[in-house]
């Protein structure tokens, strides 16, 4: 019966989708299909913003959930270095500026992983999917942070590239990304100039102070240029990246490499305040462009810190998997408390109708 066994092509139709009827059916479809499409490129075209309620491409919506759950995993990481140094923090004061920039990176996760939500994924699933190894996080989290000026130079040039992504990212076409965004670039903003008042302290300490503040520098530079990702302009550009459709949907405003070089510009004066020495023998001034020019990064090390051959890629999954297994109880308990919430509010609204 599923095969064309018995069939008269001069034969009149058996049923209504062997009609016009059903290819009118199709043809109305696809034509509604493509004007649904033309208004998301539309709203794309007149840089507004695209709602949770929009029709949109299966692209588009994809490759915001993989860049959004990217973002929550590394807040979600990112606060581990740092957090390991909260009980070690050298003073009442550092602690507490300590402790409330981790709270806040907690806070980052949340906000995205609900506007990751938006997108019809849970939360769940995208923790799923970063326990096994399908979902990545930024690679700067997979370095160590041995001193406490680490904190310092996690502050001021992973916060700071992180900053000069997110402000963009303020501008993203999907508007539950880019509202969470404009909150996060404000906690941010404090993060980064936490993290450069502790090297500037530290510069002006003892010699072993000052040597303490220029290692962590040495240490986490390069890996901050990271942050921006594989070069994506001129001849040296990686084939089959994303920039150039996210691009085009509005979710990048600007290309890797001109972030990246915008991070440079902004940083070495902030270098040459603070007293430390960026680890670049090829850094210099080009009064022609108007631009620093640096040097060479090592895209070899970047790929095999990616791919989980960093310092700390293990632990720091492991400690993930842990943390969220012995805070089981808590999410149990959560929804047992929202659920019956839920059922007290169902029994007044009914006894509210029954009395009317």
């Amino acid at each position: 019966m599923y095969g064309n066994d018995f069939g008269d092509p001069d034969r009149a139709p058996l049923n209504a989708a062997e009609t016009s009827m059903y290819a009118d059916a199709v043809a109305a479809s696809a034509q509604a299909n493509s004007e649904l499409l033309d208004s998301f490129e539309a709203i794309i075209a007149a840089d507004q913003k695209v709602e949770p309620h929009d029709v949109m491409p299966e692209g588009y919506r994809q490759t915001l959930i993989r860049q959004i759950a990217q973002h929550a995993h590394s807040e979600i990481i990112g606060m581990q270095p740092e957090g390991n140094w909260i009980t070690r923090a050298p003073s009442l004061r550092r602690k507490a500026i300590l402790l409330a920039k981790v709270q806040d990176e907690a806070g980052h996760g949340l906000y995205l992983y609900s506007a990751a939500e938006t997108l019809g994924v849970d939360r769940s699933e995208l923790m799923d999917k970063l326990h096994a190894g399908k979902q990545k996080y930024s690679t700067i989290f997979n370095y160590p942070a041995l001193t406490w000026a680490d904190n310092g130079a996690i502050g001021w040039l992973v916060d700071g590239a992180a900053i000069m992504n997110q402000v963009a990212l303020c501008r993203c076409s999907y508007g539950p990304y880019s509202r969470a965004m404009i909150r996060i670039c404000k906690e941010e903003s404090f993060h980064q100039r936490q993290g450069f008042e502790i090297l500037w302290t530290l510069m002006r300490g003892t010699p072993a102070q000052q040597a303490m503040a220029q290692d962590a520098v040495n240490r986490f530079w390069w890996p901050a240029l990271m942050m921006f990702g594989p070069r994506d302009t001129g001849e040296h550009a990686i084939e089959g990246g994303h920039t150039a459709q996210s691009m085009a949907w509005g979710i990048k405003r600007f290309a890797n490499d001109e972030l990246r070089q915008r991070f440079v510009d902004m940083t070495v004066p902030q270098a040459q305040r603070i007293g430390v020495t960026l680890p670049d023998p090829d850094l210099r001034w080009n009064e022609q462009s108007g631009h620093w020019e640096f040097g060479e990064i090592d895209w070899d090390e970047f790929w095999a810190v990616l791919r989980g051959n960093g310092p700390c890629n293990a632990q720091r999954i492991a400690h993930k998997i842990r943390a969220h297994d012995e805070g089981a109880w808590v999410r149990e308990a959560a929804m047992a408390y929202a659920d019956k919430a839920a059922r007290r509010a169902a029994s007044a609204r009914e006894k509210e109708g029954n009395a009317a």
